[in-house]
């Protein structure tokens, strides 16, 4: 027995993906920068010579920062129409250029970037010898990329998408104009939802 093709509107609208790729980047984006990107040596006054490891939240809070903008446009996916998808797809690019590059810089100098976790964790911000880098601000720059990538594939599956839920609109009376607030008494008055 064949089963009848689903009727064009019964099908997903795709956005509920969209939205799941962008909170599981911003996971990603996330989760590559708490870990420890630089192990520093420092000196300090009373102990000595002292390993200073520093997570990738500390030498490029923007890769946090970043994080929590991709939630946001997962969030604004459900509400947008076809001029914000352009809007999300922009903020998208951003977001993942900004992991790109505040990573970049710490992988450019990392002595620099290290030497304020030094300076606050022994008081003093002279390091000694090399500074070990992790694998995970490379991580970080291959989540960023993959950001930028998932902008451009935004764009095009967003054209497949529906229009977005009227559910945050205001409400209209049934002539067309607004409902104000002596209209909703009297809808509420006649028996009516005016919602």
């Amino acid at each position: 027995m064949t089963s009848a093709p689903v009727p064009q509107a019964a099908r997903p609208r795709g956005r509920g993906r969209a939205a799941g790729v962008l909170v599981l980047l911003a996971a990603a984006s996330a989760g590559a920068a708490v870990p420890t990107w630089l192990t520093a040596t420092g000196v300090t006054a009373l102990r000595g010579t002292v390993d200073v490891p520093a997570t990738g939240t500390q030498v490029a809070p923007a890769v946090l920062g970043a994080s929590v903008v991709l939630l946001a446009t997962a969030a604004a996916v459900a509400l947008v129409g076809r001029v914000g998808r352009w809007l999300v797809a922009a903020v998208t690019v951003l977001s993942g250029a900004v992991v790109v590059g505040a990573t970049a810089a710490v992988l450019a100098d990392p002595r620099a970037a290290a030497v304020p976790v030094v300076t606050q964790e022994t008081g003093v911000g002279r390091l000694v010898g090399d500074v070990a880098v992790t694998a995970w601000p490379w991580v970080a720059v291959a989540v960023g990329v993959v950001v930028v990538l998932a902008a451009g594939w935004l764009v095009r599956t967003s054209r497949s998408w529906r229009g977005p839920s009227r559910r945050h609109e205001a409400p209209t009376a049934q002539g067309g104009g607004p409902v104000d607030e002596r209209g909703a008494w009297d809808a509420l008055s006649r028996g009516d939802d005016p919602t």
